[in-house]
């Protein structure tokens, strides 16, 4: 199949979809573990089917996400998707701020953080049919403005961290094709030994101009409610509140990385005298010695730096049943005119496509463990 021309698509409309969407596709085919190749064809052909106008172009170096969705928004696209990962996600969001084309994705990354958190559908071995049913999503869902961070004139959707964990993105950075083959436990591994090697750092953090100083192993800057599947780091952070939440993971040592970790996960961090949760639109930080910045997991230089919220940076289309604590308005801007029943429904549909993610995770899960008990 040849991306550039989708020539071999059907592209009848469908009955049941009027309008004919130009979208452009932005594919980084280095993103997560496997090869998609097939199942986004059948995506495509899916899309084509509803009357949709489709262009595919792929990534070829770091960045150049942000510059094929400035290009797509400035061609008049209405919509432009991120094929990949986390990093290609946010680099796509970039590229399309201050325009008026909407965004949506279709996750094939190795972490899919963004799309465990909207409750968007992830491959696994017991979901394989994942990604035409995100494809799906494009279709049906809903559109939000959301916010964005901006760091300099870069822009995250998720998260900017500052110190421990910008140090393993920069010591995992080079080494692209070891995280593709190992994914995740690439991670796990520089972060254990970076942990051992860890020092805490004198560090002042100005909030909305109110200054702290303090000894710090890690500071989180953060739109987005996880860190990790299952870490839940900011389980306050809203997408369109106009505000980023900053949590600061004070310290000196290995000691204290392994306490935090532990804490985050029991759920207990925010009642933690050594870890403060902070929230604000204007975040400066800098110390007595520099440390690593990145940016949704992507190294960005190194402090001082100062992060700021872009408010309703873009329009972005979700799930129907994204997590309604996402969003100010509980997710759906017309609640109050639709019928008691009409509500009830679409609560159990949301339940029910949950239900369903997380069943297929959890399997997931277990026929790892099982298949590694097998193999000892």
């Amino acid at each position: 199949m040849t991306w550039g021309s989708l020539s071999s698509l059907d592209s009848r409309p469908h009955s049941g979809y009027s309008d004919a969407m130009k979208t452009e596709l932005i594919y980084n085919r280095a993103a997560g573990p496997r090869d998609v190749h097939d199942d986004l064809a059948k995506a495509l052909n899916y899309l084509a089917t509803r009357g949709w106008e489709l262009a595919v172009h792929e990534t070829q170096r770091s960045r150049h996400a942000t510059e094929l969705a400035r290009e797509a928004a400035q061609r008049g696209a209405d919509l432009v998707v991120a094929v990949g990962g986390d990093g290609t996600i946010g680099e796509v969001a970039s590229g399309l701020v201050g325009s008026q084309t909407t965004m949506g994705v279709l996750p094939v990354g190795t972490g899919n953080l963004w799309a465990h958190m909207l409750g968007l559908p992830v491959w696994s071995p017991v979901y394989p049919s994942a990604l035409m049913d995100a494809a799906r999503v494009l279709v049906k869902g809903e559109r939000r403005l959301i916010d964005l961070g901006k760091a300099g004139d870069r822009y995250f959707l998720l998260w900017s961290g500052i110190g421990f964990d910008a140090q393993i993105a920069r010591n995992v950075e080079p080494h692209r094709d070891i995280r593709r083959t190992l994914g995740n436990l690439t991670y796990v591994v520089t972060g254990v030994a970076q942990a051992m090697a860890m020092r805490g750092t004198r560090m002042t953090v100005v909030v909305d101009e109110r200054a702290q100083r303090c000894r710090v192993l890690l500071i989180l800057v953060s739109n987005a409610q996880l860190y990790g599947p299952s870490l839940r780091v900011s389980p306050e952070a809203q997408l369109d509140d106009g505000l980023l939440d900053v949590c600061i993971f004070r310290g000196q040592n290995f000691v204290d990385v392994c306490r935090h970790f532990l804490l985050l996960l029991a759920g207990r961090h925010e009642a933690s005298s050594h870890i403060e949760m902070l929230r604000g639109k204007r975040i400066q930080i800098l110390g007595e010695k520099t440390m690593p910045v990145h940016l949704d997991g992507d190294p960005f230089g190194a402090t001082p730096v100062t992060i700021e919220v872009a408010p309703r940076a873009i329009e972005l289309i979700v799930p129907p049943w994204a997590p309604a604590n996402l969003f100010r308005n509980g997710g759906d801007d017309h609640e109050s005119e639709v019928s008691l029943g009409a509500r009830i429904h679409r609560g159990w549909r949301r339940q029910r496509r949950h239900l369903r993610i997380e069943s297929a995770r959890i399997l997931e899960q277990l026929g790892r463990y099982f298949g590694k008990d097998s193999e000892g």
